[in-house]
């Protein structure tokens, strides 16, 4: 995760780590439809992906925002998001009669409870980065506080957490603020039988790869992913053959912002491995993207795997809110 402006002072300003009792509340959201993907172009076809439309989203209200991951449910409009001030987001997805993104509706943002019970505004206690759905739990991994957490499904908006899953990997190999971003969790039919996976951002091992875990399973165990140039992981999420689509993001003054989606196979996702992929994307700022963070996929009712793509505008007045949605064509 990357902190900037506002983020990091409100990180500052609320180290203490005082509890904040915080209501669920409603939430307006004014959307921008985006039409084109390259900028000032029409091109639609980006290798195996097809650009459908997107959303430049703003509101009023202040905990909008930070956005760092995103999940569907089956029906394919309702989501469920986290922010990395310790928040949930939850709502619907609108499309005009194109079946194009047109905006988001019935959203709301609730903050996250503890396993006491306690909710804080910030990032050293509640820095939520990956999200998951797992049967009847919510699974989360947070940052600094390097952990993964279970929430109960229906339920986890006001739930505390009901307990934690071992990470496998000791909190002591890993970055303060580039721990677990990925976690995503495995079809029931593939070879990792419906476990949970997750990548770091930037912890690596001696050998300069990213750290990475199967937590449960026939596959338990730890495993590493390739770091491939200046990008770092940010989210994933599997297709139905178990291959996992990886979000990757790239951020330094040399080369500026940029994201990349690589495809891992799924028979390099086990134990002792050391997984690699092809890069089925790559974009600057001569596209329409900002700081992605999160991404879903899912079938769409024609059959066809639909992929979306968020931002986290870090509540900087010099990032944006995005919602992209692309069509695997292979």
């Amino acid at each position: 995760m990357i902190r900037l402006s506002r983020a990091a002072l409100l990180a500052l300003c609320l180290a203490g780590g005082a509890s904040i009792a915080v209501a669920r509340e409603s939430v307006n959201i004014s959307s921008r439809i985006i039409s084109t993907f390259k900028i000032g172009s029409s091109e639609t076809k980006f290798g195996p992906l097809e650009f459908l439309g997107g959303l430049e989203m703003v509101s009023g209200n202040r905990l909008f925002g930070s956005w760092s991951a995103i999940r569907f449910v089956p029906d394919r409009k309702h989501f469920v998001g986290v922010l990395d001030t310790g928040h949930w987001l939850t709502g619907s997805i609108e499309r005009d009669q194109q079946g194009r993104l047109s905006g988001l509706s019935g959203v709301e943002i609730t903050p996250m409870k503890n396993g006491s019970g306690d909710t804080f505004e910030g990032k050293g206690h509640m820095d939520a980065e990956g999200l998951a759905l797992k049967s009847d739990q919510v699974l989360v991994s947070f940052e600094q506080d390097h952990r993964v957490e279970a929430y109960p499904d229906p339920g986890f908006e006001t739930s505390s957490s009901v307990g934690s899953i071992p990470i496998l990997v000791p909190t002591r190999l890993l970055r303060s603020g580039r721990g677990f971003e990925t976690l995503a969790v495995a079809p029931p039919e593939s070879a990792l039988k419906g476990a949970a996976v997750i990548i770091s951002e930037e912890s690596r091992d001696r050998k300069g790869n990213i750290y990475g875990a199967i937590l449960s399973g026939p596959l338990k165990g730890r495993f590493a992913v390739t770091r491939n140039g200046d990008f770092d992981p940010t989210d994933g999420a599997f297709l139905p053959d178990g291959d996992l689509l990886l979000l990757e993001r790239r951020f330094n003054i040399a080369n500026g912002i940029a994201m990349r989606i690589r495809r891992i196979p799924a028979a390099e996702i086990r134990p002792d491995a050391v997984a690699d992929g092809d890069i089925l994307l790559t974009a600057d700022f001569g596209y329409q993207i900002d700081n992605m963070e999160g991404l879903d996929s899912f079938q769409a009712p024609d059959g066809s795997t639909h992929v979306i793509i968020v931002s986290d505008d870090n509540h900087s007045i010099l990032e944006r809110n995005l919602m992209l949605e692309f069509r695997l064509t292979e």
